[in-house]
């Protein structure tokens, strides 16, 4: 048997964003219907062990979770020194051992 939705709601309904760019506010402000109440729970716990607001508990997450365009950028140019790093050549060896030769000459005495 199929559980009854509160009244407005659908069971099993898609969370729904909603996004308010109103002149009223200096920030976009975020809406989420349909959250399961699983995952409201969960959130809700998460918020009052860290002594937060659920709103400042999703920014966090959200914050933490989702690169802006600066993070992405940053993380390509991260990427593109590891590049230049490994694509260094080798430098010389020098006139002494290998690690792996100094431990196999200690493991023979």
């Amino acid at each position: 048997m199929r559980e009854k939705a509160p009244a407005g709601k659908t069971a099993g309904a898609t969370p729904r964003i909603l996004l308010d760019y109103s002149w009223r506010w200096s920030m976009p402000t975020l809406y989420v219907e349909n959250v399961p109440p699983d995952l409201y729970e969960a959130l809700r716990m998460r918020a009052h062990e860290r002594r937060k607001s659920i709103s400042a508990e999703v920014m966090g997450l959200l914050e933490e979770n989702v690169p802006t365009a600066k993070e992405l950028a940053s993380r390509r140019e991260l990427l593109k020194q590891a590049r230049r790093i490994r694509a260094r050549r080798p430098r010389a060896q020098g006139p002494f051992p290998s690690s792996e030769a100094m431990q196999r000459e200690d493991r023979g005495r």
